[in-house]
């Protein structure tokens, strides 16, 4: 395998680490660094792969002020791969300034397919999946209701990311504004053991999880209009 590029985005196991691919595997095996979100998780996963590869911080507090100097040093003939904690890249994670920064500066980069949750979350949905939009994580406050709004009238399914604590209230917010009969879906602890998928009307699922703890990553889906 040619090793063309200086960047590489990486996607990462989104739980089960088996899904990662051979060639993610084989570009942190060979690069120089690799620029983690945690470098505990990070670290977790290099672990079981024996990868000893360099890991350095990056992530959405200090990004801002390390993007010259890793341009400098990618010009400079460094090869570094960009992970996440979980799934691609840029995808509701650091990511995009970098790359951004990376394409302004003429560094060539490469992103390689592989895991996102959001993918088997909307097909899993049973929900139309020719076209939709995915909004990500909704505003914690300002803005919130403001966004729930402009998407009253959108006739697309729509993707969200959200935190278990929060769920019930985002899907009441869901249900007040685009009415609790709306077909929705929700994923939880996908490629996990105990991962599940909840399909029905805001409603039923709101019924569903009642006053249950619910754990891990949240992907819901939302019938367009």
């Amino acid at each position: 395998m040619e090793f063309n590029s200086s960047l590489y985005l990486v996607p990462t196991p989104i739980g089960n680490l088996a899904d990662i691919t051979l060639r993610a595997l084989e570009v942190l095996k060979t690069v120089d660094v690799i620029l983690a979100e945690d470098t505990r998780t990070t670290g977790s996963l290099l672990k079981h792969y024996d990868i000893k590869s360099q890991l350095k911080s990056y992530h959405i507090f200090n990004e801002h002020k390390q993007i010259e100097k890793l341009i400098e040093e990618l010009n400079a003939g460094k090869k570094m791969a960009l992970v996440s904690d979980a799934g691609t890249p840029a995808i509701s994670d650091p990511g995009f300034l970098l790359v951004r920064a990376c394409l302004k500066a003429g560094v060539k980069l490469e992103c390689l397919p592989g895991a996102t949750a959001f993918v088997p979350a909307l097909v899993a949905s049973g929900l139309p999946s020719d076209r939709f939009v995915f909004e990500g994580f909704l505003p914690q406050k300002k803005g919130r209701q403001t966004r729930l709004q402009a998407l009253v009238e959108e006739s697309r399914t729509m993707v969200f990311y959200e935190s278990p604590h929060r769920l019930i209230k985002a899907l009441n917010q869901f249900g007040e504004t685009l009415g609790y009969d709306r077909q929705a879906s929700v994923s939880r602890e996908l490629t996990k053991l105990y991962e599940e998928t909840v399909n029905g009307s805001i409603q039923e699922i709101i019924d569903h999880f009642g006053e249950q703890k619910i754990k891990g990553e949240i992907v819901v889906i939302i019938a367009g209009k």
